[in-house]
């Protein structure tokens, strides 16, 4: 047995558990006696991560049912997610062109009478100021915000219980930090908050309550459980993907491919049904805005495909691998985090501009240039400068310039310049505690080295015109770039191809994501992947690990079973909800001589004892009202602890009878289940809990999430992960 050390910290009241034969760090401390450096390790599993109850409860109670309210939810969780992709869209638009105007008026005026210095400090406070604002909300009021929220909703939807997830809280800290990561000129997208914004919108419109407003709609009560919740949130998820890209049917195939544990048919056109009620809102409202009422194509989130060999995506998530390490030894407390998003906006600055300054690349200023701020600077009179064109803008009208543009609008060398530099600022970017996607910086260094492949292409042979346009190019190296760092490959070559508006792409596309999956699969795991590890979350894969067989179901357990009686002692039941060396939250429920006849829940006993239903306590109140599902689920999801409840001595020595709310069927398996076929029943099944039996249906052994998560093929086989309060 390997002994941990505990570590408290005072950031943000968290304990770090530390293996010390493991931990790849040790612990500095600074005059105050506080940690400098956080240590990590990646042999553990986080405790503070708890599992989601996907299992439909079945007992005595009287169900309900409600299958036409499913449609009315996911019709709104659709338009909401439309409309709040809406007005990020737009207000990233005028924030961002107002102060690409201030800039390039004083460009315009300090490039005749000398002085840009006051140029590069103006654009630097500018953005420093937009990424200030951004990393405070994020890192002083609601750190889950961080990111582009991905990681986090695949957790969930995989059955993982991530606090603060799908808060309100998180909602108004993501979107109005993403809108201040990319008007401060941050190497980030939109459209990963944007998917995690229409999951936190799914769930609480799902409930018909705010737990943070303390405010209940008495709306949609019969879909206050997991089960319900995740279906919803995976509408969320499709529709935030198909606000953001314009892509209904890519946003089903995202949940699908990413995130989803438990798929049938109803839920797919549910989902479908989801996007694109928030395409057709998001295209809606951006016709009015643009002043095209007659046109609902996506003006604002033209979307591309893109997908490199995976050896550059491999890369990306090596380096950033890497960083995130640093940061979670390092860079732990708010202000650090605040100063680090302010330092990466100011060297962004400082590179765009000396990129800029230092170009020669000079292209003529026609009519058919759709440049909103182009820089002419040291070019001649009606010429512009090209690395000013994606330097100088937004991400997304750089990645359209780059798919768009005529060919010979970038020379070589300004593209190889622009892919080195902005590689590297979007590595080191992702992962501030700002928040911020992913997907737009991944599209447009894909794009940039694949318009430079299609112009060396061209150049080399004696007929370039036999190459296609380098805009094609473009497109290809985008989609090759993103699925080398996300590894996303089916639902990816359908938003593409959705985007786009071309079924023709669908197969090159198709290729160069399997390729890129391949081969960046051989050096490291995807990007969203490698964080979910980092932060310690049991996540189960879709396989069991490969020389997994030889495990049996009665040596995986971690902890000794709890069992219940069916009619238990009230003193007993407090005392081992109370008991905080095991923290169970489902108990078996036997009748001598320990033969198994249920399963109870955590949640299910707290609201028992709540509402003080004790046997005596029934006889004696004739007229009681009777325990409905409603009163579970009025307390759902924040259920009481059990140190709130007041059980009297004279409560303690009564009975409570079991039989009516446990699960009188729970999932069984015998003691030689191999764990291969144990992970496919939770995995599919989206299980919390399974009972391993002997051949006398005696209770040997419990399974929880976390007993599966602690297994993993490691570099040396089969490891074994240890649990932690982290």
């Amino acid at each position: 047995n390997i002994g941990f050390s505990c570590i408290c910290s005072e950031v943000r009241g968290r304990c770090w558990s530390v293996d010390p034969l493991l931990s790849s760090s040790y612990l500095l401390q600074d005059s105050r006696g506080r940690p400098k450096e956080i240590p990590h390790n990646e042999k553990l599993l986080s405790l503070k991560y708890e599992s989601l109850d996907y299992d439909n409860i079945e007992n005595q109670l009287p169900a309900e049912g409600a299958p036409c309210l499913r449609w009315v939810v996911c019709g709104l969780i659709g338009f909401l997610t439309g409309l709040v992709a809406c007005c990020i869209d737009i207000v990233v638009e005028e924030m961002a062109g107002l102060k690409y105007k201030v800039i390039k008026e004083n460009i315009v005026k300090s490039t005749e009478a000398g002085g840009l210095s006051i140029s590069l400090i103006l654009w630097a406070v500018l953005n420093c100021a937009f990424v200030m604002v951004g990393a405070i909300m994020v890192a002083c009021f609601e750190p889950i915000a961080g990111g582009s929220g991905i990681p986090q909703i695949k957790c969930y939807l995989n059955g993982v219980k991530i606090p603060r997830v799908v808060r309100l809280k998180t909602l108004v800290v993501k979107v109005l930090g993403v809108m201040c990561s990319v008007v401060g000129g941050l190497a980030v997208g939109k459209e990963g908050p944007m998917i995690h914004s229409g999951a936190v919108i799914a769930a609480g419109v799902s409930q018909g309550r705010s737990t943070s407003l303390k405010r209940d709609f008495k709306m949609f009560e019969y879909f206050r459980r997991d089960t319900e919740k995740r279906d919803f949130v995976s509408a969320g998820a499709a529709a935030g993907v198909s606000a953001a890209f314009g892509a209904p049917v890519g946003g089903v195939l995202f949940s699908l491919e990413e995130g989803a544990s438990f798929w049938n048919q109803m839920l797919t056109w549910r989902i479908f049904f989801a996007s694109m009620i928030s395409t057709f809102t998001l295209n809606f409202f951006l016709s009015i805005y643009h002043h095209k009422p007659g046109d609902l194509s996506n003006p604002g989130l033209i979307n591309f495909g893109r997908f490199e060999s995976g050896f550059l995506g491999a890369l990306f998530n090596v380096l950033n691998y890497w960083l995130t390490i640093f940061r979670i030894r390092y860079v732990h407390r708010p202000f650090l985090q605040v100063i680090e998003a302010m330092l990466v906006a100011a060297v962004t600055v400082a590179v765009s501009f000396t990129m800029i300054y230092f170009s020669t690349d000079c292209q003529p200023l026609g009519p058919e240039h759709s440049e909103e701020y182009p820089l002419q600077l040291f070019c001649a009179d009606g010429e512009y400068n090209s690395m000013a064109k994606i330097f100088f803008n937004t991400p997304e009208r750089s990645v359209r310039s780059l798919f768009h543009s005529q060919p010979g609008t970038y020379n070589p060398l300004t593209l190889g310049l622009f892919t080195l530099t902005y590689f590297l600022l979007a590595c080191w970017t992702y992962g501030l505690s700002v928040s911020a996607g992913v997907f737009i910086p991944s599209l447009l260094i894909g794009a940039a080295w694949g318009r430079l492949c299609g112009i060396l292409l061209a150049s080399i042979t004696s007929s370039g015109s036999i190459w296609a346009d380098p805009g094609k190019y473009a497109l290809i190296g985008a989609a090759a770039q993103l699925g080398g760092i996300v590894r996303m490959t089916l639902s990816l070559t359908v938003i593409m191809v959705e985007a786009t508006g071309n079924v023709t792409y669908g197969l090159p596309i198709m290729l160069v994501l399997m390729t890129a999956k391949i081969v960046g699969d051989y050096f490291q795991e995807g990007l969203y992947d490698i964080h979910i590890k980092l932060q310690s979350v049991p996540f189960l894969h879709w396989e069991a690990p490969g020389t997994s067989h030889w495990l049996t179901a009665r040596e995986v357990m971690s902890s000794p079973v709890t069992c219940l009686n069916r009619i238990e002692k009230v003193g007993t039941i407090v005392d081992i909800l109370s008991d905080t060396s095991t923290n169970h939250n489902g108990f078996p429920v036997v009748v001598k001589p320990a033969k198994l006849c249920g399963l109870i829940l955590r949640s299910q006993l707290i609201v028992l004892l709540k509402h003080k239903v004790f046997v005596e306590l029934a006889r004696s109140r004739l007229n009681q009202r009777k325990l409905q599902l409603k009163d579970f689920r009025d307390a759902y999801p924040r259920f009481p602890p059990i140190q709130s409840i007041h059980v009297s001595q004279d409560e303690r020595e009564c009975m409570m009878d079991l039989t009516e709310f446990m699960n009188p069927t729970p999932y069984t398996v015998p003691l030689d289940t191999s764990l291969p076929r144990v992970f496919k029943l939770f995995r599919a099944l989206g299980l919390r809990h399974l009972v391993v039996a002997d051949d006398e249906n005696r209770v040997s052994v419990c399974l929880c999430y976390d007993d599966l998560a602690r297994y993993h093929l490691g570099k040396h086989g089969l490891e074994e992960l240890h649990l932690a309060q982290t």
